[in-house]
Parts: C-alpha cells; structure tokens; sequence
C-alpha cells in the first residue's frame, strides 16, 4: 500500500458523514457546530453546482479520533429543526 492510500486510509478514521443538513447551513455553521465534540480539521458541505443549493449533506473530518466517540455518545444531533444523520464516512 502506497504512502498517499495510507494517509487516505488515516484521515477517514476520523472523518463522518453528516446527512439531512438544512439547506441553509454553510460549511462554517457545520463547524462550529460539530467543534463541541473536538478540533475540527476540515469540513465539507456539498453544494450543487448548478444552482449552488446545499444537497442536504456533508463530511466533517476531526483532528483525533477520540471526538467520533464523543460524537456518538450524543443521542441526537439537530441543527435548525432537522435531526441529523451521522455515519463513518467509508472514503
């Protein structure tokens, strides 16, 4: 395995997928939202690109792993009325 898979392989550990996002959200609410569970080294909310709409999901990727399990102790996560989806993202 190759240095750069490793490296992919690393950071997805601590990375989650963060389903049914209000469309209104930006990529600065999702993190300052997500920061209460640990240092948030990068998040990514997915914008279509032709009519610059959020799709309602998103990743946030955290600088330790120890923040995922912070994160999954929290039964739920909502943000302007909509319950969250939280999965490992698999990439």
């Amino acid at each position: 395995m190759g240095i750069r898979k490793v490296a992919t392989a690393a950071k997805a550990l601590n990375r989650v997928f963060v389903g049914n996002l209000p469309w209104t959200i930006s990529n600065r609410e999702l993190k300052q939202y997500f920061s209460q569970f640990g240092l948030v080294s990068q998040v990514n909310v997915v914008f279509d690109k032709k009519n610059g709409f959020s799709k309602g999901y998103g990743f946030v990727q955290f600088a330790k792993k120890e923040s995922i399990q912070l994160l999954s102790e929290t039964p739920n996560h909502k943000l302007e009325g909509n319950v969250l989806t939280i999965q490992p993202a698999t990439f």
